[in-house]
């Protein structure tokens, strides 16, 4: 458990330095995300964003198991 906190502790802490170089990244915008827009206000669901996202954890924690 203090080896998986240490990783998340780490991972967050790159994440934040490279954080301008992040949101240059497309991950939000890619196509199948839903976004509504209405008269009342919008919603954004990053369905494809979500998935992608997934799909590299597993792959990154599978590697180093």
């Amino acid at each position: 458990m203090q080896k998986l906190l240490i990783i998340l502790g780490l991972v967050l802490f790159f994440a934040g330095i490279f954080y301008p170089l992040l949101r240059r990244l497309p991950l939000g915008r890619l196509p199948g995300d839903i976004f509504l827009k209405t008269e009342g206000g919008s919603f954004f669901f990053p369905i494809v964003t979500c998935i992608v996202i997934s799909v590299v954890l597993t792959l990154i924690i599978n590697f180093f198991k």
